[in-house]
């Protein structure tokens, strides 16, 4: 069957569709507010993150209040520095509370008691005969502690500890295991909250289009499968705009940074061939999980449907970044094969294996079988959104009408008799 005369291909109205969403999308005002998103969610997690690091860093660091008579409290404090050089916040904190006088009596337990602000025990007594107050579970995990600082006191002469000699290896095996799996984790994590956080825009993609009968005249022009494959691409190149932008931000913000950002392992591929798979599979996660959004978004009549729908697909795409890491953690198991062969985790499976595997070639082949799954998806989404929403005719005209429709024919066909 032959095109009709001065209709599209399909590839050729894609491209036509897909430049005419995109430069909407670009000269629209609210894409500058979809470029400032992602930093709304980074200033938050960055101030809830610090406050709770200080938070956190207030609770694991009690203080033991030292009561002794003067000269052995700081003994005691002046031990435990000394062996904080070398092993540093294994120690408890002292802070000296209070200098009895020879022949001074105190009880510990109303400091304990009395509820003072970080004071989790009560080092009294004597540096040959010290004596530790306060919770179980507290004073039994200092105990070797306090033991080895007043031994250090008692000590006649500051003593030096031995200097231990390092004989570094590069790696070990365990340990370029472990790293791997590390920025293959990292890896996924990053993929996922791209595809989350961009994908699920593709819903509403047809919303407004179906309501001011745009989509009509697409279809009446064009082949459906380039409407929806236009619509797909074009969503993917503002993903690409959009993650340009935030990378450039992270890159400036990642030399500022210098040294404070931790260090990920070198991933199995490198660094670049890691990055330019990344590119790769996120795109390709972007058009399967799109095309199956694009389907059921195109299903919805209102804004208020895509919405009600939006809770499922969080779940869906949730349960894929799951199934893909408990993948990632046994390679060569069926649930890895499985994962790697599911269209939908296949980019995440791969992405994992890309940082374990240095092998180039399944990559090639699980990028092709995914592209396979893209077209086949598209079909169906156009196929069914034919079937079900741009449906028309008498047919259906009649059988909307029901009874009215009915009396209409018969009407007609009594006047014709006449």
């Amino acid at each position: 069957m032959t095109r009709p005369r001065g209709r599209l291909s399909i590839t050729r109205a894609a491209w036509v569709v897909a430049r005419r969403d995109f430069v909407a999308i670009l000269m629209s005002r609210t894409f500058f507010f979809f470029l400032l998103g992602p930093l709304f969610p980074l200033i938050v997690g960055g101030l809830a993150g610090s406050v709770g690091q200080r938070v956190q860093q207030t609770a694991d660091n009690p203080h033991v209040a030292i009561v002794m008579q003067g000269d052995d409290a700081e003994a005691m404090r002046a031990a435990r520095d000394r062996l904080a050089t070398n092993i540093g916040n294994l120690l408890p904190d002292f802070v000296i509370l209070r200098r009895l006088e020879p022949g001074e009596r105190f009880d510990p337990r109303t400091i304990v008691d009395g509820g003072r602000a970080n004071i989790a025990a009560v080092l009294s007594g004597t540096p040959q005969a010290p004596v530790l107050t306060g919770p179980e579970d507290q004073i039994e995990r200092w105990r070797g502690q306090v033991a080895l600082i007043a031994s250090e006191a008692l000590a006649p002469r500051e003593r030096a500890l031995p200097e231990v000699r390092l004989d570094r290896t590069v790696t070990s095996n365990a340990n370029e295991r472990k790293g791997q799996l590390r920025t293959a984790q990292s890896a996924q994590m990053l993929l996922f909250l791209l595809t989350m956080m961009l994908a699920g825009m593709v819903l509403s993609n047809l919303v407004e289009e179906k309501g001011n009968k745009i989509i009509e005249v697409l279809a009446a022009a064009i082949p459906m499968e380039s409407v929806f494959f236009g619509k797909l691409f074009a969503m993917l190149g503002v993903s690409f705009v959009g993650i340009s932008v935030w990378g450039a931000v992270g890159a400036a913000l990642y030399v500022a940074a210098g040294t404070a950002v931790p260090q990920l392992p070198d991933p199995a591929v490198g660094w670049p061939m890691l990055m330019a798979l990344g590119i790769v599979y996120f795109a390709m996660a972007y058009l399967l999980l799109g095309s199956v959004f694009l389907a059921i978004g195109s299903m919805a009549t209102t804004v208020r449907e895509v919405q009600t729908l939006s809770m499922p697909v969080t779940m869906l795409q949730l349960l894929v970044f799951f199934f893909a890491s408990f993948a990632m953690t046994q390679p060569g198991s069926f649930m890895e094969v499985a994962a790697v062969f599911f269209p939908f985790s296949s980019p995440f499976a791969m992405l994992a294996r890309a940082a374990q595997d240095p092998a180039l070639s399944p990559h090639l082949f699980a990028v092709i079988w995914q592209m396979i799954w893209v077209g086949l998806l598209v079909r169906f989404g156009s196929a069914l959104f034919r079937r079900r929403v741009m449906k028309s005719g008498p047919g259906r005209s009649d059988r909307r009408g029901g009874f009215r429709g009915l009396l209409r024919r018969a009407s007609a066909n009594a006047s014709e008799a006449v």
